[in-house]
């Protein structure tokens, strides 16, 4: 079979990230700009390989002083470092359980990752074009990437947590 070459689609595709605040509740945010690809050589994307950039001073976390803090030399640097990178993907499905391996690349770190994967399907859009669905989930420590900024409160409270989760909904079009 021949390989195919599938590219998220940004506008049907939520790249998102929750981190807990002083361990009692979780702040939500997202990269509103990214791209990624997929080479595909099989219909159920087993084996597809996988490619995604998130252009970190697209970060938002509703919230514009928490944004400026978390593109400076606190966390992303994003002066320095404009992207993360996840690079070398490759989906694997397991009897229909799907895992993604690959590396993320954040500041200067790159470490293997693992995310799960929920594989929607492939259905076609009213305009011709053929898209595929896929929910992913997974954890880092934004510690081994380098992003080791904290503060503690005086009560002994870390403002930011160290596990961060990973939620991401994308859709891929064919071509």
């Amino acid at each position: 079979m021949s390989t195919t070459k599938w590219t998220i689609d940004p506008t049907h595709s939520e790249i998102n990230f929750k981190a807990k605040h002083l361990v009692i509740s979780t702040v939500t945010g997202k990269f509103k700009k990214f791209a990624g690809e997929a080479e595909v050589e099989s219909e159920d994307f087993n084996g597809a390989k996988v490619s995604f950039t998130a252009d970190i001073d697209s970060i938002d976390t509703n919230q514009s002083d928490r944004d400026a803090h978390l593109k400076s030399g606190d966390f992303f640097d994003a002066e320095k470092y404009p992207q993360l990178k996840f690079s070398n993907g490759v989906l694997e499905n397991k009897g229909g359980e799907y895992v993604l391996k690959g590396d993320l690349t954040i500041k200067e770190t790159t470490k293997p990752i693992e995310l799960s994967v929920d594989f929607g399907g492939v259905a076609d859009d009213p305009y011709g074009n053929t898209k595929a669905g896929f929910e992913l989930e997974g954890k880092i420590s934004r510690k081994e990437y380098g992003l080791t900024w904290n503060a503690v409160t005086e009560a002994g409270s870390v403002v930011v947590g160290d596990q961060i989760k990973i939620l991401a909904s994308v859709q891929l079009v064919k071509g």
